[in-house]
């Protein structure tokens, strides 16, 4: 349909689709078949779904924290983008869920259960320490069954992400960081996923690997940039790749039958690459312990506007691209790695054979920080202040 202008266009609601996917505007699923294959568990499909959306959900409001605090205006608009395309991962995945088993879903709430509930308050004194919060289930806030009563009608106990994305950034390479480590993770995971039997989870694996290429690309170059750059941009990065690595053990535990178990040495071998482009080390394994040792943080605040300003950056990176694509034996464009800024031979690889902790908790068990519970306090206030409410 044509428009006079673009404030026509804007208006239009007869095909919602349009806006459902991330910066799409193209049903990715037409053409796929939505009926469950025999043979396929449902009870497990659902639960694999559940997991997979809920990291890109949790993953995309914490980016989407960042936009106006990103140190350069087109690294604003990326973060966005990547933020839209995690959220029409999770829309996509949650409707999935949904559909696969209705257990999944919170039951509709009364309309007289419009007041916000408290926001879930930790339990343990020992900061972020996890927090495996009730939820009852009459505090769905929706009157679907579909993704916006998984996305808004769960509590934290019945959120399935991993605790890495739900941890707040202290500052921008915090963020690039976490970034790294999740779009490698996630991209690695979701290839594997590309022939599952699934139709519907096959597609939006398939979308998904396109899309989650680039959030790392990206995440890489600013790793790189941060690491290879000034006295206080190469301490700052150091600090964020420490303070990411305890995260990392979470990401072995995965209790989904459907889960893809041979992701693990690509992650190994991209982060070595891109760290080893950075000249940031590895940090040594830690003993075993349980994620209430992590260091307390105001997760619930947006990150503080001074810490991007604050980190000094290189005017210029070295192609990460190329490392990564190395790591990964993918055919995209890249050039030889340069030497480093910082000395050091930047081209090589470490060893992938670095050593992470196990951890003794995890999100996908239910058993959340309390960052969680703040999140999901500012996501969902609107939709359960306004039970089944459509706007």
């Amino acid at each position: 349909m044509s428009f006079d202008d673009a404030y026509g266009a804007l208006t239009d609601h007869d095909d919602d689709t349009r806006w459902a996917y991330g910066t799409g505007f193209a049903d990715p699923l037409a053409g796929v078949p939505a009926a469950i294959p025999p043979g396929v568990d449902r009870a497990a499909l659902a639960e694999y779904c559940l997991m997979l959306g809920d990291d890109a959900l949790i993953m995309s409001h914490r980016l989407q924290q960042w936009v106006t605090l990103a140190p350069e205006l087109e690294d604003e608009v990326a973060i966005a983008n990547i933020a839209l395309d995690l959220l029409g991962q999770a829309r996509l995945l949650l409707t999935r869920a949904a559909e696969a088993s209705a257990d999944v879903a919170p039951a509709p709430a009364a309309a007289s259960s419009a007041a916000a509930p408290a926001p879930v308050a930790a339990s343990s004194a020992a900061g972020d320490a996890p927090v495996a919060a009730s939820s009852a289930a009459g505090d769905a806030s929706t009157g679907a069954r579909g993704e916006d009563a998984l996305a808004f009608g769960r509590g934290p106990a019945e959120f399935r992400n991993v605790q890495l994305v739900e941890r707040a950034d202290a500052d921008f390479a915090h963020l690039v960081a976490r970034l790294l480590a999740f779009a490698t993770w996630r991209l690695a995971v979701l290839d594997r996923l590309r022939d599952t039997a699934d139709p519907i989870l096959a597609a939006v694996a398939t979308k998904a690997v396109k899309e989650l290429t680039y959030h790392r690309e990206y995440a890489a170059h600013w790793v790189v940039r941060l690491g290879d750059g000034t006295d206080e941009s190469h301490s700052r990065m150091q600090s964020a790749i420490d303070a990411l690595w305890p995260l990392l053990a979470e990401l072995d535990h995965e209790p989904s039958p459907l889960a893809p178990t041979t992701w693990r040495p690509e992650f190994n071998a991209i982060l070595s690459q891109v760290l080893t482009a950075a000249t940031v080390a590895e940090p040594a394994a830690a003993p075993a312990e349980s994620s209430a040792a992590a260091p307390a943080e105001s997760s619930a605040a947006a990150p503080a506007e001074s810490s991007a300003a604050d980190a000094s950056l290189s005017t210029e990176a070295p192609d990460a691209v190329s490392a990564v694509d190395d790591a990964a034996e993918m055919s995209l464009p890249g050039a030889t790695l340069p030497p480093t800024h910082r000395g050091g031979g930047g081209g090589g690889a470490r060893a992938a054979n670095f050593e992470i902790s196990p951890l003794a908790e995890s999100g996908r068990d239910g058993v959340h920080t309390p960052a969680l519970a703040e999140i999901l306090d500012e996501m969902q206030g609107l939709a359960r202040s306004v039970p089944g409410g459509v706007w």
